[in-house]
């Protein structure tokens, strides 16, 4: 089963470690335009939501505008590679370029090495070690995105950008 990205959320954090903007958009998808049950309840997201978004080359397009991409140095990040997968995977469906997401770091992996673990965890799981509470609804891109951010300015400045 083709899965297709039905929600990007993103915080733009610059040089300074200033949350300089916050992005939030639902997707249609158009291979499976019906969510499965396990996509709702993991997600929350409900179908009408995704009905009535716009598809992925105008979030898309919508996204690089917003996040100055082609226009500064940028660098997406992610916890763990499944999302610049999705990206490029979605890019390729709709016949568009993707090389504007090969310049990402997987911080799932970086954490592990900063803190020397033998092990990955999950975003949850490395929030709670550091002590940080997760607000809002897991798995949702803007709640992940947003408790990603505390974690990276915990650490800001150690990343290997």
């Amino acid at each position: 089963m083709v899965m297709e990205t039905i929600e990007i959320g993103a915080f733009r954090i610059n040089d300074f470690a200033e949350v300089r903007g916050r992005f939030n958009r639902f997707i249609r998808p158009v291979v499976n335009p019906s969510l499965s049950d396990f996509c709702r309840n993991l997600t929350t997201i409900r179908q009408v939501e995704v009905n009535k978004a716009d598809l992925f080359p105008d979030v898309i397009e919508e996204f690089i505008d917003w996040a100055y991409i082609d226009e500064e140095d940028y660098l997406l990040c992610s916890w763990g590679s499944f999302d610049r997968k999705m990206l490029v995977n979605d890019c390729k469906l709709h016949k568009m370029d993707h090389r504007w997401a090969e310049s990402h770091i997987n911080l799932k992996e970086q954490y592990m090495q900063l803190n020397r673990l033998t092990r990955s965890l999950g975003l949850q799981a490395a929030l709670k070690r550091e002590g940080i509470q997760f607000e809002g609804i897991p798995h949702r891109g803007i709640s992940d995105a947003e408790n990603l951010v505390k974690l990276f300015l915990k650490y800001f400045g150690l990343w290997k950008l």
